[in-house]
């Protein structure tokens, strides 16, 4: 099965390669070699990769609509932070009387607003498999519902983009207004544990970063399933030439919309791995600016290559960390130069140029061989 999915996806056989050696050397590396040694790595690298890791999945997850669809989505921040609070809201049913007020029930923020019980809302986000279930559900009813009436009334190109956008920026605004019930302004943060572990434990910082590991691989083994079917081809054709593919019979709206919803989804999975390992979730990460930033990766990267979308975001987020110690007030000015030089210069991303110069090799090799 692995193998027809991958078949002809040396990107993608290489990235589960790597995916699966970091799972196991990294953890290994932190647990058996002494502190202070050379190859030991420290639990906060750790945590930092599993937070790109997670930006990643969150890459890979708006390349499967820009890539394949064609629709440049500038609102999947917007998934991204509803899978987040969902888990938050989880963490913050598990402090419990630990917190700063001693409430068993009220997290502090609303003991603080003199909030008297718990709303609707946050009821069954004591139990993780619920807050699970949300994760995926939250996101993915709202994609629905919104690609639903977007792609009926057939809107496409920069309007559907600036749509996705405005969704964003309205759901940041609502999150800011405490009355919303979530924290508002400082979101929520100050988590103990999750599943009863400590998250400052080692050992939970180590399971986070091989779970996200894993929902990596899972999530790039479903969208290459998912572009390898019948769905995928259709959605490619939808991409190159919607009309054609309606005119043929096709119901272009419903490919569309499921193929939406399954990239909200993982960009839900995304930020509720990323909360627990970064330890705060507030209206910020509903940023329109944080939803054009994926855009960039998967642009630097390589778009519908899904595994082009992993690195971007890989090396883009480590540019980022870099930059804003070393050179803080001139990021910005570095990220918006990368994309407009990968858009002048790598119209294909970095994955584009390492293939352009594989063949280049190449060839050379063939006509010895023919002459030969």
């Amino acid at each position: 099965m692995f193998r027809s999915i991958l078949k002809d996806d040396r990107g993608g056989q290489l990235l589960l390669i790597l995916l699966l050696v970091a799972g196991l050397v990294i953890p290994a590396l932190n647990l058996l070699v002494p502190q202070g040694h050379f190859l030991h790595v420290e639990t906060y690298t750790i945590s930092l990769l599993g937070k790109y890791l997670t930006y990643a999945l969150l890459a890979m997850a708006v390349d499967l609509v820009w890539g394949y669809l064609g629709i440049l989505s500038l609102g999947h921040g917007a998934f991204f932070a509803l899978g987040g609070y969902a888990m938050g809201m989880y963490l913050m049913r598990q402090v419990g009387d630990r917190g700063v007020y001693g409430d068993p029930i009220l997290p502090d923020f609303m003991v603080f607003l003199n909030w008297t019980e718990l709303p609707w809302f946050w009821q069954g986000f004591d139990m993780f498999w619920f807050a699970c279930l949300m994760v995926v559900l939250v996101p993915g009813i709202l994609a629905w519902g919104f690609g639903y009436l977007a792609f009926r009334s057939r809107v496409s190109g920069v309007y559907l983009s600036i749509m996705t956008q405005a969704l964003t920026f309205a759901l940041m605004l609502a999150f800011f207004r405490n009355e919303m019930g979530f924290g508002g302004n400082n979101g929520l943060t100050d988590f103990k544990e999750i599943l009863g572990f400590s998250l400052q434990a080692q050992s939970t910082r180590i399971g986070l970063f091989v779970a996200t590991v894993l929902a990596l691989s899972l999530c790039y083994l479903t969208c290459r399933a998912v572009i390898a079917s019948r769905l995928g081809k259709v959605a490619i054709a939808t991409r190159d030439a919607e009309s054609r593919v309606r005119f043929i019979g096709y119901n272009v709206d419903k490919f569309k919309l499921w193929i939406f919803v399954l990239s909200a989804v993982i960009a839900g999975i995304a930020g509720a791995l990323y909360v627990p390992q970064v330890g705060i979730i507030n209206p910020g990460e509903f940023a329109p600016l944080n939803s054009i930033e994926i855009v960039v990766w998967v642009a630097l990267g390589g778009r519908a290559t899904l595994f082009g979308a992993v690195v971007g975001a890989l090396l883009i987020n480590y540019a980022k960390s870099w930059f804003t110690i070393e050179f803080p007030e001139v990021w910005l000015f570095v990220l918006g130069s990368l994309f407009v030089l990968a858009t002048i210069f790598l119209p294909k991303g970095v994955i584009g140029l390492v293939e352009k110069l594989t063949a280049k090799k190449a060839k050379p090799q063939t006509q010895k061989e023919v002459t030969a």
